[in-house]
């Protein structure tokens, strides 16, 4: 059965509410944070976590996206610019949620650059982090990737061949491809030698061991008192999920359900994934 028929029977075998996604309208007395989606590097709100998004409404979530770090006149690629001025777009949305829908916090649920962008914002977009409560971090190149060992050519001739390839992926419209490489502004930032994760504020941690753009795999994980680093394999041994795969994945769609319930122990039946994508 083709991947899409799958998502489409999961969402549709659950109950749906009478509110859509992206609606302030929606209330929910069994979720009642508002969970806040943030799409990977070149997705949008509707092509990354879009099927993850309407799975969660169905299981009486109230959910919210919309694209950031897109170019103007070009939304149909997002998280490209530079993620110093797609936090500040990350933070307003946040506040807007919970503005609107009136709830004392909201959840994070990010997938790749996303997922790295629920654990920068909450650090350096003031007054966010209490805002905040839960955060599911799906694959964030916390320490940097690799991106499959392509970043090792980068640094072939020392520090200038790595400071030549970042020039390189900022002409090409890029920025935040620089910027989550090793070395880069933005993990530099991150990894400041003070706690990535704010007060008041709780974090999962999710990575497939399978995982083929964050490299090495272990980078996603951090290493904070409190924090809960899974591995997808950990919970479902036959799962070889990849990385584009982890945002269409039942298993992590489960294990993300888990965070956001504090439910860390509810067994649920495991599906084969999407090997390496």
């Amino acid at each position: 059965m083709h991947l899409s028929t799958l998502l489409t029977a999961a969402i549709a075998a659950t109950p749906a509410l009478a509110y859509s996604i992206n609606d302030f309208a929606c209330r929910s007395t069994t979720h009642p944070n508002p969970v806040v989606l943030l799409h990977g590097l070149g997705a949008t709100w509707y092509e990354d976590l879009n099927y993850l998004q309407g799975w969660l409404q169905a299981q009486g979530y109230c959910t919210y996206a919309q694209t950031y770090g897109a170019y103007a006149g070009f939304p149909f690629l997002g998280g490209l610019r530079s993620i110093n001025e797609s936090a500040p777009e990350i933070a307003a949305y946040i506040r807007e949620v919970q503005a609107e829908t009136g709830a004392s916090k909201v959840d994070l649920v990010g997938h790749s650059e996303g997922a790295f962008q629920s654990l920068y914002v909450p650090k350096f977009e003031a007054g966010v982090s209490e805002l905040v409560d839960k955060i599911v971090a799906i694959a964030p190149p916390t320490r940097g990737t690799t991106f499959i060992g392509l970043y090792n050519l980068a640094y072939l001739f020392g520090n200038a061949s790595r400071e030549a390839v970042g020039e390189v992926l900022d002409t090409l419209g890029c920025p935040a491809c620089d910027e989550l490489g090793p070395d880069g502004a933005a993990v530099e930032r991150l990894n400041d030698g003070t706690p990535i994760v704010q007060d008041g504020n709780s974090l999962t941690v999710i990575a497939s061991k399978s995982d083929e753009m964050v490299t090495p795999t272990t980078t996603a994980f951090v290493h904070e008192d409190g924090v809960t680093n899974e591995w997808v394999q950990d919970t479902c041994p036959l799962d070889p999920v990849g990385h584009i795969g982890e945002a269409y994945d039942l298993n992590v769609w489960n294990l993300v359900k888990n965070a956001l319930d504090e439910t860390p122990d509810r067994k649920f039946v495991c599906l084969l994934g999407s090997p390496g994508k």
